[in-house]
């Protein structure tokens, strides 16, 4: 594990230098944003829209009984931009874009494709890692900003043909307590979480050994290892944003 960390945050640095040095792969980058990013926003926004209306109609029946309907909007909105969209988004993106990542590195890798970039004096780390790891930052609130604003409505659809809630009350609820260091908060913790799901896909997909079988077990590590780690850091992120 001490070989793979340190392996793994050598790739990080080097990955650093190459966002601020030439070659730039611009090209490269914005394929990578069209991939990993705009394609899965069909993903990411249908889990947020259920899990908003999901989150409406629990959080109605349990506030029923104390009169607490009118604060469905305010416990929508605050859970999703806090906590359930960055999350569930990282989560998503990381099943979806790290697996992928780790796959197409690792195929290059097994047939040799990687070894002839070094061989033409090409740095896999700059032509390869960097634009992903980019592109998944860059992506990541973006997706979450979505994936935010389609969990409210997805409260705001059960809040009003289920709960017979008038669509003014629910936006008022939210605009009434939502403030921006809730959204800002949610958001920053995507660019951790894209360097990570980035990173850790990139890695395990360059140091694939074997053959295709080794491809598979590489990609089940990526999604393995991505979700502790959006978990674990989650929970620092939120200590720190709250003590600020």
């Amino acid at each position: 594990m001490v070989d793979y960390l340190g392996g793994l945050w050598q790739m990080i640095a080097e990955a650093a230098v190459g966002t601020v040095t030439r070659p730039f792969y611009r090209a490269e980058l914005l394929r990578q944003m069209d991939e990993l990013g705009v394609k899965s926003v069909s993903i990411t926004g249908l889990t947020a829209l259920v899990t908003g209306g999901v989150l409406a109609l629990q959080t109605a029946y349990s506030l029923a009984a104390f009169g607490g309907k009118i604060f469905i909007g305010r416990v929508v909105a605050l859970s999703l931009v806090r906590e359930l969209g960055p999350i569930l988004t990282a989560l998503m993106v990381g099943g979806r874009v790290g697996s992928g990542i780790t796959a197409e590195l690792g195929s290059m890798t097994v047939t040799e494709q990687v070894d002839a970039l070094r061989s033409m004096a090409i740095s896999p780390v700059r032509r390869l890692v960097v634009p992903r790891i980019l592109a998944t930052v860059l992506m990541m609130p973006v997706l979450t900003a979505l994936a935010d604003v389609l969990g409210i409505l997805g409260g705001l659809l059960i809040a009003v043909l289920e709960l017979q809630q008038t669509a003014n009350d629910y936006i008022s609820s939210i605009w009434n307590q939502l403030v921006i260091s809730d959204i800002m908060s949610g958001l920053s913790k995507t660019v951790f979480f894209g360097l990570e799901i980035a990173a850790i896909g990139c890695y395990n997909g360059l140091n694939v050994q074997g053959g295709a079988a080794s491809v598979g077990t590489a990609t089940t590590r990526t999604v393995v290892l991505a979700s502790i780690c959006i978990l674990v850091s989650d929970f620092f992120l939120t200590r720190l944003f709250l003590a600020a």
